[in-house]
């Protein structure tokens, strides 16, 4: 990779990895990500703000390099993770005379995770500022975008707001710059989904106060960057505010065939209400997928057949992971067959403690879904359509 100017004076000397295709054994990665770190020049000191992952420090050293760097002032940490200060040590190896400036909960967690010296360490607070000579850096703390100790940082000359995880996108492209809103808006959204959704209440707050900065450019940690800053602070006010759309997601797995003529007969009762309809089939899916989808839905279903006296454990998971990502769904119901009995309704429900959900009457049967199954997914459709009528929708 090759370092780019972004200003002058400021480039960018992160890496991509177009071939990384998972993040946290967890998230998937279709199309690669990237690990942005930016080196900012002023007219007495020198900047570097985060690092990259491990896996890509020879490319941030190659970069900072070719650009005749001999002198690294400050690092500055914006998130304690290992993609954004992996290669802190090397940074320090190289340059023995720079320091780590974060705040307090940072200094700790990169303490615990790379056993950094406490001594290599400038605490900041919410608000401080550090000068550069001609340029001036202005942090704000902002616990709970992502973790407890995230901070974003703010060039105050040239209007660029390095905002750590927020407003990022795991894109593996080329493209230094956003150059399709359309398309960046689908990988932002999943990167919210996946990352952020979980905190919305805290990044309501914060979205507002960057609105309130002047601005020439956003600049994430992954993902390119945003000369137009609207754009993105738009989508994020619409995903953080209350405003559910007119949808149903239907997670499902189905052992024999009777969970999935339920979920088939009720997609189409749906339809024809007028409800747009997602589900998603648990043993092909995408998690990351599933979480966007979760971002703006009314409605969720969560269909299942019993093994042995609970939900299927792909379900589990999925309800699981539907809790964490903590989405502003209003209702959800829960469909499925059993053989000789079982509790998945109950235990579905009990898993949903973060979620504050309407529960809407379940429909359970023994076996093959008959005439009566059906008219009960019939008044579950005309449940669900009445509820959203009832509802701020989108």
């Amino acid at each position: 990779m090759v370092s780019r100017e972004i200003a002058q004076g400021i480039h960018w000397v992160g890496a991509t990895d177009f071939d990384r295709r998972i993040f946290d054994e967890l998230i998937p990665l279709p199309n690669g990500t990237s690990y942005n770190s930016y080196l900012i020049r002023g007219s007495e000191k020198t900047a570097l703000i985060d690092t990259v992952d491990p896996t890509k420090e020879f490319d941030l050293i190659s970069n900072i390099v070719k650009l005749n760097v001999d002198r690294i002032d400050y690092v500055i940490v914006n998130h304690a993770e290992q993609d954004h200060s992996g290669s802190l040590l090397m940074i320090l190896e190289f340059f023995p005379d720079a320091v780590v400036v974060t705040n307090e909960k940072c200094k700790d967690l990169l303490a615990a995770l790379l056993h950094l010296q406490e001594n290599r360490v400038r605490v900041i607070g919410d608000k401080e500022t550090l000068s550069l000579g001609d340029r001036t850096l202005e942090f704000f703390l902002t616990p709970w975008t992502h973790w407890p100790e995230t901070q974003i940082t703010y060039l105050r000359e040239d209007k660029i707001l390095f905002p750590c995880d927020l407003f990022g996108s795991h894109t593996g492209t080329s493209d230094l710059y956003v150059t399709d809103e359309s398309e960046i808006y689908r990988s932002a959204k999943r990167y919210y989904a996946e990352i952020m959704m979980p905190f919305r209440n805290s990044i309501k707050g914060y979205v507002e106060m960057v609105k309130r900065l002047p601005l020439e450019m956003i600049a994430p940690s992954h993902g390119p960057i945003y000369r137009r800053p609207q754009f993105i602070l738009d989508a994020y006010a619409d995903w953080v505010s209350d405003t559910v759309k007119n949808e149903v997601v239907i997670v499902y797995v189905s052992m024999h065939g009777s969970t999935q003529k339920m979920v088939e007969y009720l997609t189409g009762a749906l339809i024809s209400r007028g409800i747009t309809v997602k589900p998603f089939n648990l043993t092909h899916t995408d998690i990351g997928e599933l979480a966007l989808s979760l971002v703006d839905t009314a409605t969720v279903v969560i269909a299942t057949p019993t093994v042995l006296f609970g939900p299927h454990p792909q379900v589990v998971s999925a309800t699981y992971l539907a809790n964490m990502l903590k989405p502003k769904v209003r209702f959800a119901s829960v469909i499925g067959s059993y053989g000789w009995g079982g509790q998945a309704t109950e235990i579905i429900v009990k898993m949903l403690t973060h979620v504050k959900v309407e529960l809407i009457e379940p429909v359970m049967v023994k076996g093959l879904p008959d005439e009566i199954t059906l008219k009960a997914l019939d008044r579950l459709a005309d449940a669900i359509l009445q509820k959203h009528k009832g509802i701020n929708i989108a």
